[in-house]
C-alpha cells in the first residue's frame, strides 16, 4: 500500500512540474510528407499537442529523432 501511495504522489509531483515548466513528455512520432517531416507527439500538462520537425537521416538539415522533452507554448505563470 505505501508502494502505491508513493507512486501516486510522484505522479502528482511530476504532473505540477510539467504545468508550472510547461514541458511535454515525448509520447509518440510519424514519419509525413514522403518522410521529409517527423510529427512528433508530446504529453504535457494540459493535454496533448503535436509539434512538426523537417526530417533528415543524417541530422545536416533538420532533426533525425524526436526530442524527449518539449516545452509548449503555453505556461500556467506567463
Amino acid at each position: 500500500m505505501k508502494l502505491f501511495i508513493r507512486a501516486i504522489v510522484l505522479l502528482a509531483v511530476i504532473w505540477i512540474a510539467m504545468l508550472f515548466t510547461g514541458y511535454g513528455v515525448l509520447t509518440g512520432s510519424n514519419k509525413n510528407a514522403a518522410g521529409l517531416g517527423l510529427q512528433c507527439s508530446y504529453l504535457t500538462a494540459r493535454g496533448l499537442i503535436t509539434a512538426q520537425y523537417l526530417h533528415t537521416d543524417s541530422g545536416v538539415v533538420g532533426v533525425t529523432d524526436c526530442p524527449l522533452l518539449k516545452k509548449s507554448g503555453e505556461v500556467i505563470d506567463n
